[in-house]
């Protein structure tokens, strides 16, 4: 019983780390889109 306690809470805390990684990757290469684009810093 342990063991499947101790892989889930890996997994969630995996999915989670991925997940804010991704976000914030997303955000980084939005900003960098919008300023070529635009020639202009993005909106807050």
């Amino acid at each position: 019983m342990e063991h499947d306690l101790v892989r889930r809470l890996t997994w969630s805390a995996m999915l989670t780390i991925t997940g804010a990684l991704a976000s914030i990757l997303a955000a980084r290469l939005t900003a960098i889109a919008y300023r070529r684009i635009f020639n202009e810093e993005p909106p807050e």
